[in-house]
C-alpha cells in the first residue's frame, strides 16, 4: 500500500491563497529593478536623496 503524501495537496492550497501575492511581488520587484537599472551616475549627481546620504 502507497503511503499519502500530503505535498501535493499542501502547495495546491497554498498557491490558491497566496498567488496574488507572489504575483504582485514579482511584478513590483520588475519595476523597482528596471527603473533602478535606467538611473544614471548623472541622474545620481543630481539627486538630493544622493546629496543627503552621500559618505
Amino acid at each position: 500500500m502507497r503511503k499519502f503524501d500530503p505535498w501535493p495537496i499542501f502547495f495546491r492550497r497554498e498557491w490558491n491563497r497566496n498567488w496574488p501575492f507572489l504575483v504582485g511581488f514579482a511584478i513590483t520587484g520588475t519595476i523597482i529593478t528596471k527603473f533602478s537599472l535606467g538611473l544614471t551616475e548623472e541622474d545620481a549627481k543630481n539627486s538630493p536623496f544622493v546629496q543627503r546620504h552621500k559618505k
